[in-house]
């Protein structure tokens, strides 16, 4: 059983290409919060993955809010998990078994708290855009992360066709703890809303895309309105798959680029 969570794309393709090698079930956490009940049954020798962008060197808020709702008759079950990111993930990792042993849907069958075996980090292209530091990557480095991801995954799905135990594959930075306990912590308690969202209504063509790709339900109608109901992820997914570029964050993306993962390779 694999849940994951994406907003552009980079993750979805990371979490598809395992489950797809390993034969387990591909689970999107936005429809699972949406179905409300979020008790499932492993199988004897069925592991379990979380996938999963790294939000500002931290786990999304909506994935560390489906783990602590999350209810699993965990035993011996080999547990694993990838994150994807546009350069390094801090301690991502760390927050993610803090999560999964301070939940108690998830105790093993003997009492122990549940903690992953392996985890892994990829590089994957940029998205993040809302800084003026971060802009999208060059097509040529977006060409090259692709490529090195590619094989990449071929090696982190023998590791967890295996259940090899103890592998700590990470791109965690030089600073990692000052990333994700500092920086991030402010990032992502101030900084991840949808209050500078705007549109422009007259490059607007009320196709609706923006709402259909938005994993939390907080756009309606076209041209769109942002609810502003405190669950917006800023994955983005509204901005970049915009196909007219009529959606902005603040004035700082109105001249940046945009980006979402396509299988063919191609930019957009």
């Amino acid at each position: 059983m694999v849940f994951y969570f994406s907003g552009t794309g980079n993750t979805r393709w990371a979490a598809q290409e395992v489950a797809n090698a390993i034969g387990e079930q591909l689970l999107y956490i936005p429809d699972e919060l949406r179905g409300g009940c979020h008790t499932y049954t492993l199988e004897a020798n069925e592991r379990i993955g979380f996938c999963f962008p790294t939000h500002g060197w931290q786990v999304p808020r909506i994935v560390r809010d489906f783990i602590r709702s999350l209810k699993l008759n965990v035993d011996k079950n080999f547990c694993w998990a990838l994150t994807t990111c546009g350069d390094n993930m801090g301690e991502a990792m760390t927050i993610l078994n803090r999560d999964l042993a301070a939940c108690e849907g998830l105790r093993r069958s003997n009492g122990e708290a549940m903690h992953t075996e392996s985890v892994f980090s990829i590089i994957m292209p940029e998205s993040y855009v809302c800084l003026p530091f971060m802009k999208t990557d060059s097509e040529e480095k977006e060409a090259l992360k692709l490529d090195m991801a590619r094989q990449q995954i071929s090696h982190i799905i023998q590791m967890i066709k295996e259940r090899r135990r103890g592998i700590e594959e990470l791109d965690k930075g030089t600073t990692p703890r000052l990333y994700s306990y500092v920086i991030g912590e402010y990032f992502n308690r101030k900084m991840v809303n949808d209050k500078k969202f705007t549109v422009d209504t007259d490059k607007c063509i009320r196709c609706g895309k923006c709402q259909s790709k938005c994993p939390v339900d907080n756009i309606q109608g076209t041209p769109p309105a942002w609810l502003h109901n405190g669950r917006c992820t800023s994955c983005l997914a509204c901005y970049h798959y915009c196909p007219v570029h009529a959606i902005n964050f603040g004035r700082i993306t109105r001249k940046r680029d945009q980006y979402y993962f396509n299988k063919r390779g191609d930019r957009r």
